[in-house]
Formats: structure tokens, C-alpha cells, sequence
């Protein structure tokens, strides 16, 4: 094969990988199912899977480089986030020569993008592209990578100064910004994936099973003291559900107990306030299976007096329109 040849099909089994990753997002979200990723796509009657048992993976297809890197949640590897917020990507063993370290390290050298993928629980990966090996460190067996944005992607179809070199300013604060924010996203991904798992995928409140319509609420707000994205401070909640529990209008009690408000209890309405709200007033919610899952009933009282307050400060403004 040669060399342009090689960098061709190189380039054109890539864009199909990214393009492929878009169709997939777009249909189940940027969490991705291992059988997903590992059944992959169909490109000149081969199949051309995203991952693999390595970290460092390059499918058949591909003469030289990489596709991807992944991250999982319980493999060998401490890969982490440096304070520089881009992420630092353990070696494979501790051969800085070892074959796939120098494929990672030639993709590094030649700015090939890569998509990465983060493991948040067992078998489902947060999936990001295009990301970047911007550095080599044989020291401590670590390489650093970098999130970009998605249009660097035209200097890799079309070689042009289309984006300005690694080093510029610019170009390492945009990606140290990108980086930082799939850190965020990894987080709340993290939580929704763990609390959705503890309670089979359903809404705990109604058993709602589409995964596109769950949510992972928190009990105590994300940020806030005791905050934190741990199941425990969770509850498995559709969309419907999840807004109303935001808006006080319906509130967990800390025997698991649901309530809705009472003003809410006394409005007339269609079908839908009758059954999607109101019926779920005096019911046990769905609890996960394994009750060190269950919500934190301290949690659930922290949050419970809130409702309660919100259903007192509602049926003043209530009374008081009915005065005016």
C-alpha cells in the first residue's frame, strides 16, 4: 500500500467512524452501550468496531494509527484529569517502546484525531471526538490528551491552516476549556447512569421504561452541601416526574412514601394531571433492590420540609388571589 494510499483510507475510515458516532448519539444520547461500540459499523464490506479489550485500539482497516482509547471503570489504569483539566491517558504496561504506546505517540506526532471513550459504569461509555494526544511523558507512562471542537476536524479531511498549531494560546485555552467541560459531563453522566442501573431503568414514581424519558434526580441539589452524585442522593424519575419533584409539586417522604401538593391535590384538570400527578399521591415509590441503593432518608427529610414549606407558601398565594 502506498504511503498516500494508506493515509487516504486512513482518512476515510475515520470520517466514516465520526460520522457514524453522530448517527448513534443522536439516537441514544452520548452514552454509548459497549455492544453498540463494539458491534460498529460496515465500511467497504468490513466491519469496523470502536473498541476493544485494549485500551489503545486499532482496528484491521487501519494501516497505522489508532481509532480510539478507552477508559473503563474498572480496568488497571489510574487515568485521570490533571489541574490543567485535560486528561492524562496511562501508557499501556510500562514500555514506553511497546507497539501501541508508539502508535499513540506517531498519532500524537501527526495530529490524528481520535475518539475517547469514558467509561461511567460497566459496559456504557461517555463517548468524545475529535480528541488529541498533545503530549508524551515516558517518565511517568502518561500520555495528555485533549477534547477539541468538532470543525478541527476539516484540517485533518483537507490539510490547510485550518487550525493553528498546538502550541498557540488559543488553541490550548479552547481546549483546556472543551476538556474541562467533558469532565463536568462525565460526572453527571456518571450519577444518572449509577442511579438509573439501582433502579432497573424505570421511574420510580410511575416504571416508565424508556431510557430516553429518565432522569437521575437529585434529593439534595448538585453543588449544594451534601450534594453530592452519589445514589443514595438519587432517585430514578422521567421527565414529567423529575420536573414536578424539582417544582415542589410532588415530594418524597423518609419512608418512601409520595406526596403531592394539596393545592395541586384540588385542581381540575384533563386526564393527565389525574394520572400523572395526582394518582401518585399516598403511594410507595419503586426502591432499587439492593437497599444500600435506597435513598438517604436523612436526604429525604432535608428535602421533604422543603416541600412541605412550598406547599404552604402555594396555598397563601392561593388564598390570598382568591381575597384580591
Amino acid at each position: 500500500m502506498t504511503p498516500n494510499h494508506s493515509k487516504d483510507l486512513d482518512r476515510r475510515v475515520r470520517l466514516a467512524a465520526f460520522q457514524w458516532l453522530t448517527e448513534q448519539v443522536s439516537i441514544y444520547g452520548d452514552v454509548l452501550p459497549r455492544t453498540i461500540l463494539s458491534k460498529g459499523f460496515i465500511f467497504q464490506d468490513q466491519r469496523v468496531p470502536l473498541v476493544a479489550p485494549l485500551g489503545i485500539f486499532k482496528p484491521r482497516i487501519l494501516p497505522e494509527y489508532p481509532l480510539s482509547i478507552t477508559t473503563t471503570t474498572s480496568g488497571p489504569y489510574d487515568d485521570s484529569f490533571e489541574r490543567g483539566d485535560l486528561l492524562l491517558y496511562r501508557y499501556r504496561g510500562t514500555d514506553p517502546y511497546h507497539r501501541d504506546n508508539v502508535a499513540l505517540r506517531n498519532a500524537m506526532l501527526h495530529k490524528i484525531p481520535l475518539i475517547y471513550l469514558h467509561g461511567v459504569i460497566p459496559g456504557k461509555y461517555l463517548v468524545e471526538w475529535p480528541v488529541f494526544v498533545i503530549g508524551d511523558d515516558p517518565e511517568n507512562l502518561t500520555f495528555t490528551v485533549a477534547v477539541d471542537e468538532h470543525k478541527t476536524i476539516d484540517s485533518y479531511i483537507e490539510p490547510k491552516d485550518v487550525m493553528q498549531d498546538d502550541s498557540d494560546s488559543i488553541s490550548d485555552i479552547r481546549r483546556m476549556y472543551i476538556t474541562s467541560s467533558v469532565k463536568q459531563r462525565l460526572h453527571q453522566r456518571g450519577f444518572r447512569e449509577r442511579v438509573l442501573r439501582a433502579y432497573r431503568e424505570q421511574c420510580s414514581f410511575c416504571r416508565l421504561k424508556h431510557l430516553e424519558l429518565l432522569d437521575a434526580a437529585h434529593i439534595i441539589p448538585d453543588g449544594g452541601k451534601d450534594g453530592d452524585p452519589v445514589v443514595t442522593n438519587g432517585v430514578a424519575l422521567c421527565k414529567l416526574h423529575h420536573a414536578a419533584f424539582d417544582k415542589f409539586m410532588i415530594g418524597i417522604r423518609p419512608d418512601y412514601v409520595i406526596e403531592v401538593r394539596r393545592d395541586i391535590l384540588k385542581e381540575k384538570d384533563g386526564p393527565m394531571l389525574v394520572h400523572g400527578l395526582q394518582n401518585m399521591h399516598s403511594h410507595r415509590m419503586i426502591l432499587p433492590k439492593n437497599k444500600r441503593a435506597w435513598p438517604d432518608p436523612a436526604l429525604l427529610e432535608r428535602r421533604y420540609a422543603r416541600f412541605r414549606n412550598a406547599g404552604i407558601d402555594s396555598n397563601f398565594s392561593h388564598s390570598f388571589s382568591a381575597q384580591s
